[in-house]
């Protein structure tokens, strides 16, 4: 029996809402290699939808009686199961503004799921060189299931998802070096600058978080919304739905 399941899961949304899927993974016995893994379509959804899903997935498909540890990216679903969940219980499933809580239903079957077991949450921020390995996979896993609809995984027989990748630095190196990072004005502008201006977008100069949870880093193209910068597709879905 191992000692502890050593595990990540994501969500990914294409538009948030939009098509929309969950992954978990799992680690090989005593490593950070990606084992066995699983990954869903959602339909259309939000990204909080598939984040919390994934979780869920997870924890129902695990030994409760093995401590686990789980990697996210998503701050609002691990904060959604364990800072803000007993506030929330106690005041009759209502926020500190006295609304309903969202996506009430995956809150309550996660945090019965949780009952009596051993699981430590661990922040793991999204797209970064050298990131986390587990991470990386189920990012991959639901970014792809998200567009293809058809699920995914080990018992199926699927081939490991490609892991996103971090942009590159506009100097020509990784984010964590090679060049100044600083565009000149002009015909000398980076493609990826000159496609983010052609969408009504700008390039990230500093990485960032965006209104739907997930990670940008510098060098991606973001666009203004009400909370700030963000994906332009989060700014997309925003206007479509006011």
């Amino acid at each position: 029996m191992v000692d502890r399941i050593t595990a990540a899961c994501d969500g990914a949304s294409k538009g948030n809402p939009g098509p929309a899927a969950w992954a978990w993974v799992i680690a090989e016995s005593g490593g950070e290699e990606p084992g066995r893994w699983e990954a869903g379509p959602l339909g259309t959804a939000t990204n909080n939808v598939a984040e919390l899903t994934a979780l869920e997935r997870l924890l129902a498909a695990t030994d409760p009686a093995v401590p686990m540890q789980v990697r996210m990216d998503s701050q609002y679903a691990m904060k959604a199961v364990t800072t803000w969940l007993p506030g929330w219980k106690k005041k009759g499933w209502k926020t500190s503004s006295g609304k309903p809580v969202a996506n009430l239903d995956l809150v309550v079957r996660i945090e019965a799921l949780l009952a009596g077991r051993s699981v430590e949450f661990m922040y793991v921020p999204a797209h970064q060189v050298d990131g986390d390995p587990l991470n990386a996979f189920a990012d991959g896993a639901a970014s792809q299931v998200a567009v293809s609809q058809r699920a995914a995984g080990t018992s199926q027989g699927s081939e490991a998802p490609v892991p996103q990748s971090p942009m590159p630095s506009r100097g020509g190196g990784s984010s964590r070096g090679g060049g100044t990072g600083r565009a000149k004005e002009g015909t000398g502008l980076p493609r990826q600058a000159k496609q983010a201006r052609s969408r009504g977008s700008i390039t990230a100069k500093f990485p960032g978080r965006c209104r739907c949870g997930k990670s940008y880093e510098a060098g991606e193209p973001i666009s203004k919304n009400p909370q700030g910068w963000g994906h332009p597709d989060c700014r997309t879905a925003e206007a479509s739905a006011d």
